[in-house]
């Protein structure tokens, strides 16, 4: 089961709130909670599709996309001529993500992209009007730092697992935010901590914290 850094009873009212996922988002949240394989669940995924029509995104670009379920919530939102860049160092999951898209009569709206994706985001034209940071964490600066002139006025990069993961510890993380030394913190924790205060930092970024799931960071380009 994915976990959430809220009660179940506020993750269940997220989701019964949140836009209804079709048959396709079901058999592949069904899929990720039978094999363990972390994604950001219904709650977060229906703030995907919120936040990608509430900036009429056209084109997004998402680190580290699996077998493509954030990327599919996504997919869903944009127009028929609109395009989302999956990318994935697993070349098995890719291929899983083309099937599910294809399924749902979505491939046209899709791009999949095999290999590592700070790679593939210089190779990639922006703008982007929606960006989601889901790969290694202690990469994470590094993702921000190069997509963010590929990220159009007012569009919005959202990182996942902002507060907790398998090896981000949220103290740590709020200790690295903090500016304060924390023996023994894994790079993951480091690698959180530090994207936070890279965007917190940057004056063309607004952020704040979506207090879903495992957390999502949330900047948008002013």
């Amino acid at each position: 089961m994915t976990p959430s850094i809220v009660s179940e009873d506020v993750a269940a009212i997220a989701e019964a709130l949140g836009p209804e996922p079709d048959a396709v988002l079901e058999e592949m949240h069904d899929r990720a909670e039978r094999e363990g394989f972390p994604h950001v669940g219904p709650t977060v995924g229906g703030w995907l599709a919120l936040l990608a029509r509430l900036v009429d995104a056209e084109r997004a670009f998402e680190f580290g996309s699996g077998f493509g379920y954030s990327a599919y919530w996504i997919a869903r939102e944009l127009p028929t001529d609109g395009e989302v860049v999956l990318t994935e160092v697993d070349e098995d999951e890719l291929d899983l993500a083309a099937e599910y898209f294809a399924s749902a009569g979505l491939a046209q709206r899709a791009r999949f992209v095999h290999g590592d994706a700070l790679e593939t985001v210089d190779r990639v034209d922006g703008p982007f009007d929606l960006v989601v940071i889901d790969n290694e964490k202690d990469r994470y600066r590094a993702a921000f730092d190069a997509v963010r002139p590929k990220v159009a006025s007012g569009g919005v990069v959202l990182a996942d697992n902002a507060v907790t993961a398998g090896h981000v510890d949220a103290a740590a993380v709020r200790a690295v935010l903090a500016g304060e030394r924390r023996p023994g913190a894994t790079d993951a924790s480091r690698g959180i901590g530090e994207y936070l205060a890279r965007v917190r930092e940057d004056d063309d970024f607004t952020s704040a914290l979506l207090p879903l799931g495992e957390g999502v960071c949330v900047s948008v380009r002013r």
